[in-house]
């Protein structure tokens, strides 16, 4: 997976109701432990958090405190900051045929700067 695919950097608030569902499946944990600083081509410094689909590489920007308070404020997570059971089931039932659902590890790839390609599109 990420060879030749759209890569895109957006704001967690402008993903859709579907994709942070698959978000919180990707990472049940909460997110601010995953996300990874770089620089834009811009030169801008961002935080993001990483998220595959089959078309789609998202690099999706969030501070730290982001990314906690994120969590906190969702109903689908517990007290300790966990997806809860229940609605983890709902969601793995409901984005079952999505294959890349399917194998629910944490991405592997490093997007730092040293790895960086430039290809990221923050319009789309």
């Amino acid at each position: 997976m990420g060879k030749n695919k759209i890569r895109v950097i957006q704001d967690y608030e402008k993903l859709s109701n579907e994709l942070k569902e698959q978000v919180k499946l990707v990472y049940p944990n909460g997110y601010h432990n995953h996300l990874v600083e770089y620089t834009t081509p811009k030169g801008e410094r961002i935080k993001t958090l990483r998220f595959e689909t089959d078309e789609k590489i998202y690099l999706i920007r969030m501070s730290f405190q982001k990314a906690k308070a994120i969590i906190e404020q969702d109903d689908d997570f517990d007290e300790e900051g966990l997806l809860k059971m229940d609605i983890r089931e709902k969601y793995e039932e409901e984005y079952s045929d999505l294959e890349y659902l399917s194998d629910l590890e944490e991405p592997e790839e490093d997007y730092t700067e040293d790895n960086f390609d430039g290809n990221f599109d923050p319009e789309k």
